[in-house]
């Protein structure tokens, strides 16, 4: 399930003249998958509706309010854990808040928060090893989507990971990704989605340890996760 609300915060654990110490304001939206019991839902197949209905009462006092007003450091993760108390289910599988369309956090069942930050290059590629005649084996390009995700736990920061942090640890990659040939960098001749996740991976790992996985999109409806 899923629902949104509009809210004002500031962060003030953020560091002097960073642009979120500033009360600002986002559309967030929260998430939620969990395994429900049988006849949680009342009936066979109302478990969706009565999962948003139970949401969408948890976050009610987040929407159009001033959320330092009832959390201390609003952070997404902060916020994230807010609501899984709220709703206080057993067996959820992932709880997220989602600030901007292009990042959030997920909260997984181990209670490991993992950022996400998503990121988009274009570039062109063939695959070498499809059969004869398959459409992949000729020159083409894509408009490829990155999501970087980060486990907040691992690096014991005060406020676990700024997105900042994982914007700069990104730019060299994208760099040589953005506008290019992929079969022309060293380590992605056979650049398939799997293969440029597991690029990309080894070469953010050393400088962002808490990175948790790497998802990449070819197009809308084709992809790959890589977790190392």
């Amino acid at each position: 399930a899923a629902c949104g609300f509009e809210s004002a915060r500031h962060v003030s654990l953020l560091p002097e003249g960073h642009r979120s110490r500033r009360l600002h304001g986002h559309s967030f939206v929260s998430k939620i998958r969990v395994a429900l019991p049988e006849g949680w839902g009342g009936h066979a197949g109302g478990e969706v509706g009565a999962l948003h209905e139970a949401l969408q009462r948890a976050v009610a006092p987040l929407d159009y309010t001033n959320l330092n007003d009832i959390v201390d450091q609003p952070t997404d993760e902060n916020l994230a854990r807010w609501v899984q108390q709220r709703l206080a289910l057993n067996n959820i599988e992932q709880i997220g808040i989602q600030s901007t369309s292009d990042e959030g956090v997920d909260i997984d069942r181990n209670e490991q928060a993992h950022i996400w930050r998503r990121y988009r290059f274009e570039s062109a590629h063939r695959l070498p090893n499809v059969p004869a005649g398959h459409k992949c084996g000729r020159m083409h390009g894509h408009g490829f989507e990155v999501i970087l995700h980060a486990n907040v736990d691992v690096g014991h920061r005060d406020i676990g990971i700024d997105y900042d942090h994982v914007d700069a640890c990104w730019a060299p990659i994208q760099a040589q990704l953005h506008q290019a040939c992929l079969n022309d960098i060293e380590g992605l001749e056979n650049p398939t989605s799997e293969m440029i996740g597991s690029w990309i991976w080894k070469r953010l790992k050393p400088t962002l340890p808490e990175l948790s996985w790497v998802t990449v999109y070819e197009t809308a409806a084709c992809g790959a996760h890589f977790d190392g």
